[in-house]
């Protein structure tokens, strides 16, 4: 199997762990690329388009990331808050007034972010159809009461945290978030990132690869305990609920779901789109200016919930909208932020060492936070830094 692209001198162990994920982990086809301090160090890709073809993945081959897309998505609430039009300490009531319902007053905008609203499940499922419809996810969350005291505890909004974010950036800007990070980040930056693909993209031949067919029979697995598997195995746990707020998940193939716009999961990005999004949240890249000043970068990567995780039941950590390195999540170091998307898909930049890291692939598994092709090429980026400061 060919792997195409090039390593800058130094970033070698990235191109050996992405090709040993081919022939040792079982991948089909997929692309890394990594930035340091604003400057392209890695751009690989290779293997198959598609899982079950032999189309060749290209340079410009984009993916469905899945979770991944929260962390894009976040960055729309850190940016309203960095130009004054939204305070993260306001209740969320304040700007969708149906959402204070059923005891949600006390609900921040900041817990939409940290995971500590007390949402994550839908006590009425939607449908694929439903879940696709920009009002239908919103009026849903608004009608549903919180399972835990909203501050006091947190838990992974798998999909809910979508809704939350998307209707308070439509009450606050009038735009959805896949319409305001097309004009604000996407579209400025240059970033084949899509939330929502136009239908431009759509048309193109091979521009965005087939992933494997629906989810696997059983939902995700995070680690081979036994608490967690009984977790997932109860359909009366927050676990399965929480990844069951669509019933069935749709079609990631469907064109009507990558038109859609769902801020949870169902993003579009290239590996490199995904690298530069976070390369301009730290600094930016090739000479396009940052995104974030300071203040809110730190605010984004302080740690506001940590410790067992009501739904994913490990320990998780997680700043404002992203998750931040740990046993759940590893990333590069301890001040690293980003985010995983269940099956493979990560992003992250870690501010100390500079480096901003994007991986798609079309080989989802059954992982939702630390997917092992994705954690090789994090420990070969590891390797390289540790051997340029050595």
């Amino acid at each position: 199997m060919d792997v195409h692209g090039t390593v800058a001198e130094g970033f070698e162990p990235v191109g050996e762990a992405f090709a040993r994920n081919f022939t040792a982990l079982g991948e089909r086809g997929a692309a890394v690329a990594v930035y340091r301090d604003g400057r392209k160090v890695v751009d690989l890709w290779g293997g198959t388009r598609d899982v079950d073809g032999d189309a060749p993945w290209e340079r410009g081959t984009a993916q469905v990331v899945r979770s991944a897309t929260k962390g894009v998505a976040a960055a729309v609430l850190l940016l309203l808050h960095q130009r004054g039009e939204l305070d993260l300490d306001a209740p969320v009531g304040d700007h969708w007034p149906e959402f204070k319902a059923h005891g949600k007053g006390g609900v921040l905008v900041r817990h939409v972010l940290n995971h500590r609203a007390g949402l994550p499940v839908l006590d009425h499922p939607l449908t694929p159809g439903q879940a696709l419809d920009p009002l239908r996810g919103p009026e849903a969350v608004a009608a549903q009461a919180p399972v835990w005291e909203p501050g006091t505890d947190h838990g992974y909004h798998a999909l809910t945290y979508g809704w939350m974010l998307d209707e308070l950036v439509r009450r606050v800007t009038g735009r959805g978030t896949g319409e305001w990070i097309a004009s604000q980040i996407a579209g400025p930056l240059g970033l084949d990132l899509w939330l929502g693909l136009p239908h431009a993209q759509a048309g193109r031949a091979g521009r965005v690869g087939p992933v494997e067919g629906p989810e696997p029979a059983g939902g995700p697995r995070l680690r081979p305990k036994r608490s967690v598997a009984e977790a997932y195995a109860d359909p009366a746990s927050l676990t399965r609920r929480a990844f069951a707020a669509i019933t069935p998940f749709p079609d990631q193939n469907d064109p009507a779901y990558r038109a859609a716009a769902l801020p949870a999961t169902n993003g579009i990005a290239t590996a490199d789109g995904l690298a530069r999004f976070y390369a301009a949240l730290i600094g930016g890249a090739d000479g396009a200016p940052g995104l974030l000043t300071p203040e809110t970068l730190a605010l984004a990567r302080a740690e506001e919930s940590a410790g067992p995780d009501r739904v994913l039941v490990v320990n998780t950590r997680f700043g404002l909208g992203y998750m931040l390195h740990g046993s759940a999540s590893p990333f590069l170091s301890p001040g690293s932020f980003g985010h995983p998307g269940r099956g493979g898909p990560l992003g992250f930049a870690d501010p100390e060492s500079g480096i901003a890291f994007g991986y798609v692939t079309n080989g989802f598994r059954r992982t939702v936070t630390a997917d092992p092709r994705a954690q090789a090429l994090v420990r070969a980026v590891r390797q390289a830094v540790l051997g340029q400061r050595g």
